[in-house]
Formats: structure tokens, sequence, C-alpha cells
């Protein structure tokens, strides 16, 4: 029998891990299906405070993993597939094999959605990105492209006109999901153009090991053309890693976690940190902020019940 069970090892549950494990809760990680999570992806990271100048993505999440480790904590490979929540203590099923825990941290975060095509996953990390926020930076005076038609890729396009020379804005459509407000001020923004009705087929240059430009198809005309450009943004949104617990907690109509404020989810004892939970700012810091916030929490629920 756990005291406390970690989903997850981006910044949210490995920061959970760190605090749990110097409380002496000695916590089991589920290390997920992306370990690491979305920092895994990223090749450097300068928003992360304490590092002047900048931290590989992959270091950082490795280095907090080795620091919970250090005080305890322990980590195991795989997923979860099923979990009953329904009594306590909880039961989750890791690839087949039933454990129990007396609380539970989901951190399992959520995975941003790709287009899908091969040149695009060898190129993630260098010149395809999944988050202008973390990466938008590199491109000054570059040639930017947004992939997406919702308020996530007009306020990532509009975001990068501040480095970008030009922002192209593809779409497969020419009707957006977006919100009028966000989608008035894309179109207000004289850096930003628009290309419509068109997707993208291919990302050059694997050979060179970086973003050179794209294949486009209009998918009206069936055309193929060409663009230079030097970055290239997926903003076609995200999809929480919460399947295994749809019907246990209360999640909203995107899958994501609802929050019942203070790291809590509808079940007592069961407690959210993360990109699982929060659909607005998905970067390293408020992960790992919200990793100990659970952690706290845990902590205290375990506390209250005299364990």
């Amino acid at each position: 029998m756990r005291n406390v069970v970690i989903v997850g090892s981006g910044c949210a549950g490995n920061t959970a891990a760190i605090y749990t494990a110097r409380a002496n809760l000695k916590p089991l990680v589920i290390a997920g299906h992306e370990p690491g999570g979305q920092l895994s992806l990223t090749t450097l990271v300068e928003n992360f405070p304490g590092f002047p100048e900048g931290v590989n993505g992959p270091d950082l999440v490795e280095n907090m993993k080795k620091q919970a480790q250090n005080f305890g904590a322990e980590y195991v490979h795989g997923s979860v597939i099923e979990a009953d929540l329904s009594k306590r203590p909880f039961r989750l099923n890791i690839e087949g094999e039933w454990l129990e825990t007396r609380t539970l941290i989901i951190a399992s975060g959520a995975s941003a959605r790709w287009l899908g095509l091969e040149s695009e996953q060898k190129l993630i990390g260098h010149g395809v990105s999944s988050c202008a926020t973390c990466d938008g930076f590199f491109y000054r005076d570059k040639q930017i492209m947004v992939v997406g038609g919702g308020d996530s890729a007009m306020e990532e396009a509009t975001f990068l006109t501040r480095f970008g020379r030009e922002v192209a804005l593809v779409h497969r459509r020419d009707e957006f999901r977006a919100s009028k407000i966000m989608l008035d001020r894309a179109r207000a923004n004289p850096k930003i153009r628009f290309v419509l009705n068109s997707v993208v087929e291919d990302i050059y240059d694997i050979e060179k090991g970086y973003v050179t430009g794209v294949k486009l198809r209009n998918v009206q005309t069936g055309e193929l053309s060409e663009r230079e450009v030097d970055g290239l943004f997926v903003a076609i949104g995200h999809i929480p890693n919460t399947a295994a617990f749809k019907g246990q907690i209360e999640l909203d109509e995107g899958g994501y976690i609802k929050s019942r404020g203070n790291a809590r989810t509808s079940v007592t004892g069961v407690f959210h940190a993360g990109d699982v939970e929060d659909r607005v700012y998905r970067q390293a810091i408020t992960a790992s902020g919200a990793g100990c916030m659970a952690a706290m929490e845990a902590e205290r629920f375990l506390e209250s019940e005299g364990h």
C-alpha cells in the first residue's frame, strides 16, 4: 500500500515527487507514455528561473527526477490503463499490474496534437514547436508559420509577430473556430498573412536537421506550393491525458480535470497538477508550482487522517 502515487513525470509530477519524498511519504511515480513530459520534446528552455544561460529541456526534467530520487521517490515505467477511484484505497492498473494507494496526484499532462507528418516529428525542437511562449524568441526577424484556426492559433500568431518578420497563418478551411475578438485582433495585425483552405503536406529540411520551408496543398484546387519558413508552430490543440480516469473524476468537455480549488479534484484524496488541468498557461514553471501545491495538499490530507 502506497501513501501517494504520482501519475506523470514532467515538471508537475517531478516537483510533486520532490515535495512528497522530502515529507517522507516515499512516493511512487508512474513515468507515463512520454517520460519527462512535453519538456523532453523541447531543446533550449530560456524562461525557467535560475538558469541565466537557459537549460536543455530534457536535462531540466532529468535533474528534477534525480532530486526526487535522492529523497526517496521511486519511479516505474509504464502508464495507467485503468483506475478505480470509487473507494479508498484507490486502485490503479499499471499495464496489467494493480496497486493500491491512499492518495493520488494526477500530473499526466496534455499532449500537443501534431499534424502527423514524419518530417514534423523529426524536426520537433529544430524549428517545429507547439509553444510560442517557449520558442518564439528564437525567431527574431525570421519567417514564421502557424497552423490552426482556433483561439490558441490566433494567440500564438499574434504573440509571434513580436519576433518574426512575417507570420503566415495556415488553416484548412476559410471559417474559423476562433472567437471573433481573437480573429479580429489577428486580422488587424499587419504582420499576419492568412493562408486559407490549405494544409501542410511536408516540412523541409530533414537532411539539414532544421526547418527551411514547407510544402502546402490547397484543399480546394489540389494545387501544391512551397514556402520558405524558419519556424513552424503547430497550434491545433492539446489532448489531456485523462482517458484512464474518465467516469472516475469530473472532467470538462475537453477532457481536462475540473478543479475544486487547492489542487483538489471531485474525488477526496485525488489531486491534480499541471497541464492535465491547466489549459491556460502550460508552462514548466506553472506546472512545477502546481506539483508543489498538489504535494502539500496530499501531505495535509494524509496528516489529517493520522498517517
